[in-house]
């Protein structure tokens, strides 16, 4: 389904003209009320009118994580606070937390966007819609909701954790659609079976699911444990929140970044270059329509690719690949490039282990070892874990012969390995690097 038919399948040119008209406004606007830019473009050589056209944002300058963070609070709001109605932030485990606002135009606009997400991804009004994102400071929870009541469906705002009384909810409610982490659905289907719920006796049609890296291999675990068609949502907090691009059910192939309000680019994480469509890299975002806190050409970390190719859903939007991780997440392991969601692929690809695993680095003398701690499948354990060699062997020859680097696999007994009701810690780095 199209919420919006009129942006979603415009012509390219006419995207384009909207976007960069939309492009000059905000530039000038950021200029104009936020000091950290107006040093940012001089330091550049750069003024507002310099931007004619969209090859142009290639003048303006990047904008870090580390800038939202040397400006914290509210130093790159765009608007006084006293128009500013909501405030959230991240959880700053790495620093002091990203704070970011909205003034009332912004969350309708984020409610549209949200609708129109849920839209692509099956949702209809009548539609009951099982929220299990976090509310509260994390944006997750309360956009999809205020996108659920804007598109007319159900909304059951149950949050996260809880998740016997959960599942209790869905077989009451009869939710059709489950919104959450990837790794917490999978936490969901587990602890049904524990209660003798068969998951897909539920009501659900398709599950929206983001907020963490979840690979190909991991989207068939979920649809074929949970009895659903797994969609993939991707939005950060400080671009708006989720609803910056989703995956259409129809095809599932890449997600439609919502242009009329966000540009994107795909940038060399070492040189800053722009790469062209079809090239891996960094994503950067430059925000279009936020009033609030608009961002230009923020660079993301997440890695991704961007794709022109048109999508049989009708929509004319630019598509960007799965997120295979992050720059900043990469491990390197005795000089070899490794992301969590590229073990993850290789474990999911087997029938004998859990999608419950811990990635675990340490450092031995001047050498980095790495190890895969995964649960085997409760149907092929037979109470000895010392029986479990053999495949702990298999799936380390899998992992060198996909990836290139050596690793220690240690098989767990099934539900020994720690739960998430968010966002899944996939990585434990004891190096003191």
């Amino acid at each position: 389904m199209i919420y919006d038919e009129e942006f979603e399948t415009l012509p390219r040119e006419a995207l384009e003209a909207i976007q960069l008209k939309r492009l000059q406004r905000v530039v000038e606007k950021v200029y104009a009320t936020v000091p950290f830019y107006k040093k940012a473009f001089d330091e550049k050589g750069v003024k507002p009118d310099d931007i004619r056209s969209l090859e142009d944002l290639q003048k303006l300058p990047f904008t870090m994580k580390q800038d939202l963070r040397d400006n914290y609070p509210f130093a790159m709001f765009a608007t006084p606070m006293q128009n500013v109605v909501r405030i959230h932030a991240s959880s700053g485990t790495t620093g002091k937390p990203t704070v970011v606002g909205y003034t009332r135009r912004d969350i309708d606009t984020w409610s549209e966007l949200m609708a129109r997400t849920l839209a692509a991804a099956g949702t209809h009004k009548g539609d009951i819609v099982h929220n299990a994102y976090g509310y509260g400071l994390f944006t997750g929870g309360l956009g999809f909701h205020y996108g659920t009541e804007r598109l007319g469906a159900s909304v059951i705002p149950v949050s996260g954790g809880n998740t016997k009384r959960q599942v209790l909810l869905m077989k009451d409610f009869g939710p059709t659609v489950l919104t959450c982490t990837p790794s917490y659905a999978l936490r969901l289907a587990e602890v049904a079976d524990d209660e003798g719920v068969d998951f897909k006796s539920l009501k659900f049609k398709v599950g929206v699911f983001g907020a963490e890296p979840w690979s190909e291999n991991m989207r068939w675990e979920i649809e074929k444990k949970l009895g659903l068609d797994a969609v993939d949502i991707f939005g950060l907090s400080e671009i708006i929140g989720p609803g910056v691009a989703v995956e259409c059910v129809e095809a599932k192939q890449g997600l439609h970044i919502f242009e009329d309000h966000f540009i994107p680019e795909v940038i060399d994480p070492e040189t800053g270059q722009v790469l062209p469509y079809g090239e891996p890299g960094e994503l950067v975002f430059t925000t279009l329509t936020k009033e609030a806190f608009p961002l230009i050409r923020y660079r993301t970390r997440d890695l991704s690719t961007l794709y022109r190719e048109p999508c049989k859903c009708g929509r004319t939007l630019v598509r960007m690949g799965r997120i295979t991780g992050r720059s900043d997440d990469m491990l390197i392991i005795r000089g070899v490039n490794v992301f969590p969601s590229q073990i993850e692929s290789v474990l999911m690809a087997r029938k004998d282990v859990a999608p419950y695993y811990l990635l675990i680095v340490e450092r031995k003398g001047r050498m980095d070892s790495l190890g895969v701690d995964v649960e085997i499948n409760e149907d092929v354990f037979s109470g000895d874990v010392k029986d479990l060699q053999p495949k702990e062997r298999e799936i380390e020859k899998d992992i060198k012969d996909m990836l290139g680097v050596s690793c220690k696999v240690r098989l767990k007994a099934p539900k020994t390995i720690q739960r998430s009701e968010g966002k899944a810690e996939r990585v434990i780095d004891k190096r003191k690097l």
